[in-house]
């Protein structure tokens, strides 16, 4: 098992060593799939991108992802190229051409283009934007959807929007990458990172949930990515009578919750079950964590 930061380990799988791969509409052998060194998102992660997930041939939540892609390349003021009816023929060309239905996560990204000069102004780029389509068979563990995960608090910062705006999907990760070696040296899973106030904003790569008194509480999304499964899971707990509070929590009340889980693209909800050494619960799934993944796979089969 492939265990960089367990929340998104996965099985080995040989089929993915033929994969073919998408760039600017040409498709590869993973061998042969190649960018520019001038390219902007190797020599500054000038880009966005999206993780997607592949269910009985379906994209899930397709249009959700493209309108945070093309909200982010118009944020980073670039034209992606392709309109969204052509991004997703290209998407799901590329499925075809590797002949995947299930069992299938794609990672879509999009650079401002090549440079003529490895310089940060957008003026010196000469391309148009790096578009490149990689669709893997990735599964999570299957006793990760019972058993709880561990998490560690980090000192790195979601910061304010006029540092790095959390809501912009890019390239430039180094703070979430931070924040997970922090964690893995601390023997965690993934790192629980805090707003810029001392209150809990979210994980390095997913999104915090807790459960106290049969409600479900997340942060105020402030300082968060805006999350597409976190999104789903919010309405879905709606939908189903679940009391829903987006709101500022510190670490005193996650110790005291009764449940704790993440959510993300590539697992979906996964518990946790330890944080910071303290056990949430009794350590395992709780029953509004198995709940709503059942009412998030039913969501998904709506989906395909």
């Amino acid at each position: 098992m492939l265990d960089t930061g367990s929340s998104h380990a996965h099985g080995s799988d040989p089929r993915n060593e033929t994969i073919l791969i998408d760039i600017n509409g040409q498709i590869y052998p993973r061998a042969d799939a190649k960018v520019s060194v001038f390219d902007s998102g190797f020599i500054l992660g000038d880009g966005i991108w999206e993780g997607l997930r592949v269910h009985k041939g379906k994209i899930a939540f397709l249009e959700r992802h493209l309108d945070r892609l093309y909200q982010g390349a118009k944020t980073l003021d670039f034209e992606v190229g392709p309109t969204r009816e052509e991004l997703t023929a290209r998407l799901y060309n590329c499925l075809k051409a590797n002949q995947m239905h299930e069992g299938v996560h794609i990672r879509l990204m999009v650079t401002r283009g090549e440079k003529s000069t490895p310089y940060q102004d957008p003026r010196a780029t000469i391309s148009p934007a790096t578009i490149v389509i990689i669709p893997e068979y990735k599964n999570p563990p299957k006793e990760h959807s019972q058993k709880g995960l561990r998490l560690a608090t980090v000192h790195v910062r979601r910061g304010y929007p006029d540092v790095q705006d959390q809501k912009l999907n890019s390239h430039s990760k180094i703070n979430c990458i931070l924040a997970c070696i922090q964690a893995t040296k601390a023997g965690a899973d993934e790192a629980l990172m805090l707003d810029p106030h001392g209150f809990v904003a979210t994980c390095n790569s997913t999104h915090f949930f807790i459960v106290r008194k049969g409600e479900l509480w997340t942060s105020t999304g402030d300082f968060c990515l805006g999350g597409i499964t976190r999104g789903i899971i919010l309405e879905v707990a709606r939908d189903a009578g679940i009391v829903v509070r987006e709101k500022n929590f510190s670490l005193t009340d996650v110790y005291g919750a009764e449940e704790s889980f993440i959510t993300g693209t590539f697992a979906g909800v996964t518990p946790v079950g330890d944080i910071d050494g303290r056990i949430i619960g009794d350590g395992a799934r709780g029953p509004v964590c198995l709940r709503l993944q059942e009412l998030y796979k039913a969501r998904i089969e709506q989906e395909a």
